[in-house]
């Protein structure tokens, strides 16, 4: 993948070495103070919230709550180099797809971030893996997941990681869009197993809009050989049906939020192919 070419977005928040422990004291009112304190001196709202959890030392950390070692700040460094140009690539692949329908594209931060870290939809964990917050609108990512892509799961690449930000890139499209808001109400009206069929298909149509990404950025001499293939196998890895397998032997569909590996390649392919949104039609018979 030729990402080196492209530019960097100035969208990436990063959160890393902030550390990732949780407030010890106060509560629902420490972070309401926190928010108070931040806006009258114009402080970073990270940095009281270490004050508050008594590191006073500009370079003292917070102890990963989960264990483990940061990576190398070089290896780092290439990490978020390599986020900012795919961001960067999303950016100027869906500003063109909602103007060409006279729509305004918002764009989204991504905050890079170490074990955990503050978000509007609650705490973020690095264990959750990547993740979209709709609340603030912003994607959440600790790069270590992308070790687990590869070494756990088995789809190295840097198109299979592009892939990962893309998907949680069409979250946000979603949310734009006002598909979220749509499933967000059905599934509040719906039984448990239905719910998490909505989910499915919510999770299907950010592959596909991955995918779509991914049929632009082949357009514009992004992608190199075996790039897309990459990115399917990174798709079939993390399937529900695998991830069951995987963790407990037994495969529950019912149980599923993401789809099967096969739905997975599937949409993801649909969009690779056709460079569409309009193809990723998940909800059809639904809204």
């Amino acid at each position: 993948m030729r990402w080196e070419l492209g530019r960097q977005s100035d969208q990436v928040e990063d959160r890393r070495g902030f550390g990732g422990g949780r407030l010890a004291i106060g509560g629902c009112g420490t972070l309401i103070l926190v928010v108070v304190i931040s806006l009258l001196t114009g402080s970073n709202p990270l940095r009281i919230l270490q004050i508050l959890n008594g590191s006073t030392d500009s370079g003292s950390v917070s102890a990963p709550p989960s264990g483990g070692s940061p990576a190398a700040p070089g290896a780092e460094d290439q990490g978020k180099k390599f986020v900012s140009a795919v961001l960067a690539d999303t950016e100027d692949t869906w500003t063109s797809i909602f103007a060409a329908s006279g729509q305004q594209y918002e764009l989204p931060k991504l905050v890079l971030f170490t074990d955990e870290t503050p978000t509007a939809c609650g705490y973020g964990s690095a264990a959750q893996g990547p993740f979209y917050c709709p609340r603030d609108r912003k994607v959440y990512l600790d790069l270590g997941f992308f070790d687990e892509l590869s070494r756990r799961f088995g789809a190295p690449g840097d198109f299979a990681r592009a892939y990962v930000i893309a998907h949680e890139i069409g979250h946000h499209v979603q949310q734009q869009l006002g598909i979220a808001d749509k499933v967000d109400d059905l599934r509040s009206r719906s039984s448990r197993e239905d719910a998490n069929q909505l989910s499915v298909r919510l999770e299907l149509q950010a592959d596909c809009f991955a995918g779509v990404w991914g049929n632009r950025g082949a357009r514009k001499g992004l992608l190199e050989p075996g790039d897309a293939e990459a990115g399917l196998r990174a798709a079939a890895a993390i399937g529900d049906d695998r991830l069951q397998k995987m963790s407990t032997g037994r495969v529950q569909p019912e149980s599923w939020t993401h789809g099967s590996s096969q739905q997975r390649v599937d949409w993801l392919r649909r969009g690779l192919t056709s460079g569409d949104p309009g193809v990723c039609k998940t909800f059809d018979g639904i809204f």
